[in-house]
């Protein structure tokens, strides 16, 4: 099995540009949890994670300046007019692992499992055209799962057992004399 016959192809992607805010919110409309960046060209060069956007740049006190902010939204002036300006590219985890379309779902479940990541950029001459996640892995499991089980072999004894009481119940239904 193929990485191409599972991937998802209409991938949602931002540019380094992008702000973190704009990131986090396609993020969420999306129901995802992570983006590839793209240049102009379209060739991966980072993605952006929630793991990313709550990840220690090593300016907060105390753990990532987002989350400083939710808990203490006065502690550092000027910090909701940054969340904005800070761009994607400021925060992504560059040059990210990928893989190519005709790569093996294995391949990418052994990549996942190493690493500790949860998607894969698919690139065909290095640019974006799809993205693998552990939940496309599922599906394929699933998928493989139901194509190697056996299938279920008829009862013969049962079937024919069903089949006279049928025979018999239609018999007496048609003995019962019925006035007119």
């Amino acid at each position: 099995m193929r990485i191409e016959h599972f991937m998802t192809r209409r991938v949602v992607a931002v540019s380094p540009d992008t702000s973190i805010l704009a990131a986090a919110k396609l993020m969420l409309e999306h129901y995802i949890s992570g983006l590839p960046v793209v240049d102009a060209s379209g060739h991966v060069v980072g993605i952006v994670s929630e793991s990313d956007l709550l990840r220690d740049d090593g300016k907060g006190v105390d753990g990532s300046p987002w989350l400083q902010l939710m808990v203490e939204p006065d502690a550092r002036t000027g910090e909701p007019a940054q969340l904005g300006e800070r761009k994607v590219g400021e925060v992504m985890t560059r040059d990210p692992v990928t893989v190519a379309p005709a790569d093996s779902i294995a391949h990418a479940c052994r990549l996942l499992e190493q690493r500790g990541i949860k998607r894969l950029p698919v690139v065909h001459d290095g640019k974006l055209v799809g993205i693998i996640a552990r939940a496309d892995l599922v599906r394929a499991f699933a998928q493989s799962a139901e194509k190697s089980a056996p299938t279920p072999m008829p009862d013969v004894s049962i079937d024919s057992r069903l089949a006279e009481l049928e025979r018999q119940i239609w018999r007496s239904r048609a003995r019962v004399s019925r006035p007119f």
